[in-house]
């Protein structure tokens, strides 16, 4: 019983904490070695997600513009039900990365200001 412990206590921080990047260049971010652009179609799911994503009002990682066309610009972003080429799960707690939704100037912040 001990054993099953220790073995559940050493294995939860690494699955909570899992290995995510960004890439301000490229506009991606990088999961668990599978890399995803920041624009494009998204799905919002409640399970299986590719990324966890928590909405922000300041401190954002990357901003976005939701829009019905054309999301082909880092941080712009379209909502659909399928045939997405990224899935999201918004959730309030341990996120990925953090989003702010705005109307213009969407990308990635500057991490060096």
């Amino acid at each position: 019983m001990k054993n099953l412990l220790l073995i559940l206590l050493l294995w939860l921080p690494i699955s909570i904490f899992a290995e995510v990047s960004i890439d301000k260049n490229n506009c991606t971010i990088t999961k668990d070695g599978k890399t995803f652009h920041q624009y494009g179609n998204v799905q919002i799911v409640e399970s299986f997600p590719d990324i966890k994503v928590k909405i922000v009002e300041s401190f954002p990682d990357i901003k976005v513009t939701i829009v019905d066309s054309f999301a082909d610009e880092c941080g712009k972003v379209k909502v659909v039900e399928s045939f997405s080429t990224l899935k999201v799960q918004l959730v309030e707690s341990f996120p990925d990365i953090t989003v702010k939704i705005v109307e213009s100037f969407p990308g990635i912040k500057d991490l060096n200001r």
